[in-house]
């Protein structure tokens, strides 16, 4: 009877070893999901490219490592923070998400967005004299995006473009220890770029943002008027492109890849400003991506091959 009681316990034992496992790398995962790592990913490479482009050479250890580190985690927090803001509307069109799910609670929630804000700023602090206090500032906008910018329309549309633009602000400063003409050219090319990309969202999203109150440019003054603005801002963004070759202070091969970069942008400012249908809104939006990825080599080429 003894033997036969050990047998069988055994593999009931074991279940529960296995489900206590398959429980924690559930959670896990549930946590790696809820920052959106490719996101994160992303924005912290974002600084260490403009680290090398503003430098013209890889930077110390240091600088790598917690410049993409302080981008990393204060844009996972702000991930979060989206995700807590959002839990009603996720638990109708993202129920898999892990705060609707269960998987993760509320309150664990803003435990971990807390935790990663704080790591963000800290990260800052081996970087430069700016780094805390531009750190602070950064999570403070997003967490105001989040809370009220949404559906503030423009005001959203720059605090998104900020938000997009800072890390190569970090990176400049890293290595810069001051904003010079090519870290501010290079910070304000990638935010009216990306505020314009926004306006030209909010005409394909005219439809969604109606029902969600959210108001954009293109519903609060019309999709020509939309259109109007994005093309002043993308060409503002050309406007800034001349800058580093008048100064000097880029390589030939800056030069050769902004004109790309500027045909680009005004050729969708007239596609934008001809035909606003949620069709070619789409098209430009994404245009305009390939315009910034542009953008960026050539700041990274001008800068090592100066």
């Amino acid at each position: 009877m003894t033997k036969y009681t050990s047998i069988d316990t055994r593999p009931d034992a074991s279940r529960v070893i296995i489900t206590k496992e398959n429980c924690n790398s559930e959670k896990i995962k549930s946590y790696i999901k809820l920052i959106r790592p490719v996101n994160a990913l992303m924005m912290g490479l974002a600084v260490v490219v403009g680290e090398v482009a503003i430098l013209g050479d890889l930077p110390h250890i240091i600088k790598i490592v917690f410049g993409f580190f302080v981008s990393f985690f204060l844009t996972s927090a702000a991930m979060v923070i989206n995700d807590i803001v959002d839990v009603d509307v996720d638990r109708i069109n993202a129920p898999e998400r892990p705060i609707p799910s269960g998987s993760v609670s509320i309150k664990s929630a803003k435990l971990y967005a807390a935790i990663l804000a704080l790591a963000g700023i800290l990260s800052a602090v081996p970087l430069s004299a700016y780094g805390v206090p531009l750190a602070v500032m950064t999570f403070l906008i997003s967490l105001a995006y989040n809370l009220r910018g949404k559906k503030a329309g423009f005001i959203g549309n720059m605090m998104v473009a900020y938000c997009v633009a800072v890390p190569f602000l970090f990176g400049g400063l890293a290595v810069a220890e001051t904003i010079d003409i090519k870290i501010a050219v290079f910070f304000l090319l990638a935010f009216l770029a990306t505020t314009g990309r926004e306006v030209v969202k909010g005409i394909a999203d005219m439809d969604g943002d109606r029902t969600k109150g959210i108001a954009t440019i293109a519903l609060s003054c019309g999709p020509k008027r939309a259109a109007l603005v994005a093309a002043i801002l993308y060409l503002s963004a050309v406007a800034l492109t001349p800058i580093p070759t008048v100064f000097g202070i880029l390589g030939l091969w800056y030069t050769i890849i902004v004109v790309v970069v500027d045909v680009g942008f005004v050729y969708s400012s007239v596609v934008i400003l001809r035909k606003q249908d949620r069709r070619t809104a789409i098209r430009v939006k994404g245009q305009t991506m390939i315009w910034m990825l542009l953008a960026l080599l050539a700041f990274l080429f001008g800068g090592m091959f100066a």
